[in-house]
């Protein structure tokens, strides 16, 4: 006779509980749905989901499926869209066991209709979370984990870059992070054991290396728009950046965009993509005064260490004169110009604002930059597009979520209003549904209070 292990019996028990919630059925009826097939809403119609996916979508006069095992949600007419994304985030880490302040983040990114995430500054701890957040065991939006930085410190040679290319590709991360500091062989070594492992990469573009050898060599996500004001500047010895500051933004009146059409042909021809982060240059960057900043709402999310550390990377660079209005205003408005050429002109974008960092807090931050790339002129169909379609596409899993279409995974956001028609509807959430987990504002709201109450200044 077979001894049983208790350990093993409880742990299948748990399981069997969280594929039961999973499985759990459910139809959206009197939902006005933006399937993000078009810009058309579709009026008066019902969302199916079962096992985890959505089954079917369908107008109420068609009838509307029920059975014992189904339950029947009354959306009240809320305009449902497949959600928002943070594809430049900072995840958090942790060296043990404890993984409350990352669960603390991802409830953070939820409550602002963030259903998916990039981490662009790996860590092992980032894999443990996407496998407890694929199994139920964390609830959060689904994860894309970059591995470690590779930069010029980090990189000691380019035999270096093949042996961290491999391991990062075999250990599961999805992507590659770059940041600058890489010469020529070494991004190299990387380019050229990223592309036999199959792995995407992209990052920051070093200044040795430069945005057209990054682009015909590979690069498929360009953080913050990196690499474009360099290569507009024509004396380059200015680049240097004890003159040019942090990203060039003391160059930004001498760039010559006569040469702006070459640079966004081959951005275009190499298939890269722009993750603009414009929030992080206008809060962190930006001229308005770290004080101000410190006092925003959603700073009570956030630990007072975490805040204050903002605090003094933004008046480091106030005492050094650089965030003057003169320097910074030239600087905003060259980004604005450049996201928008590239966009006009085809180049796709993913939602990025940098969380968490300076002043962003993640979920909160995805809504100032929607409201930054709406001042830019972005359609707010456009936008929707970035943080949704745009992330499948990228990922090249188009179909499997980023639209609310059948076979497709469960994960929406219910909204009072229309977001096609007012931006300001992305924030009036009454509830959401991630990868067939339904979770309503009540419990969103319980999460936002609870880290409230443990991050409270005493």
């Amino acid at each position: 006779m077979h001894s049983l292990n208790f350990k093993s019996v409880l742990t299948a028990f748990i399981f069997s509980i969280t594929t039961q919630v999973f499985a759990q059925d459910y139809v959206f009826t009197s939902v006005n749905v933006i399937d993000m097939v078009g810009e058309k809403v579709l009026k008066d119609h019902y969302i199916h989901v079962k096992s985890g996916k959505i089954h079917a979508i369908n107008p109420e006069v068609q009838g509307i499926p029920t059975d014992k095992n189904t339950t029947v949600i009354d959306g009240n007419g809320a305009f449902v869209f497949p959600g928002l994304a943070e594809m430049h985030s900072h995840i958090p880490t942790t060296n043990s066991d404890d993984y409350s302040y990352l669960q603390d983040v991802m409830w953070l990114y939820l409550a602002n209709g963030v259903l998916n995430v990039r981490g662009m500054i790996g860590h092992p701890s980032h894999l443990v979370l996407k496998e407890k957040i694929k199994n139920g065991e964390i609830t959060g939006p689904r994860i894309f984990a970059a591995g470690p930085s590779l930069n010029g410190d980090s990189v000691e040679d380019a035999n270096a870059g093949n042996r961290m290319v491999r391991e990062q590709a075999d250990a599961g991360y999805d992507h590659l992070k770059l940041h600058p500091g890489l010469d020529m062989p070494k991004f190299m070594a990387i380019s050229t054991t990223a592309k036999a492992k199959g792995i995407k990469f992209g990052g920051h573009v070093s200044l040795d290396v430069g945005l057209e050898n990054a682009l015909l060599n590979g690069y498929l996500s360009i953080e913050h728009m990196d690499g474009y004001i360099e290569y507009l500047i024509d004396d380059k010895s200015k680049l240097d950046p004890q003159i040019a500051g942090p990203f060039s933004m003391l160059l930004a009146k001498e760039a010559n965009m006569d040469r702006l059409p070459t640079i966004i042909e081959l951005t275009l021809a190499q298939g890269a993509w722009i993750a603009p982060t414009l929030t992080l240059f206008e809060r962190f960057f930006g001229y308005i005064p770290a004080d101000e900043f410190r006092l925003a709402p959603e700073m009570k999310y956030m630990p007072g260490l975490q805040v204050q550390q903002w605090v003094n990377q933004k008046k480091m660079l106030e005492g050094q004169g650089l965030l003057k209005e003169e320097n910074v205003i030239p600087y905003l408005e060259f980004r604005k110009k450049l996201l928008i050429a590239l966009h006009e002109n085809g180049v796709p974008i993913i939602m990025s604002s940098d969380s968490p960092q300076v002043f962003n807090v993640p979920g909160f931050s995805i809504h100032h930059e929607i409201e930054a790339m709406s001042i830019a002129g972005i359609s707010n169909y456009e936008i929707l597009k970035s943080g949704s379609v745009n992330v499948a596409k990228y990922f090249e899993k188009e179909g499997e979520f980023g639209q609310i279409l059948p076979g497709a995974s469960a994960d929406f956001v219910l909204l009072k209003g229309n977001p096609l028609e007012n931006l300001e509807a992305l924030k009036e959430i009454q509830s959401i549904m991630v990868r067939g987990e339904w979770i309503q504002k009540e419990k969103l709201e319980s999460e936002l209070e609870r880290i409230e109450k443990k991050n409270l200044r005493k």
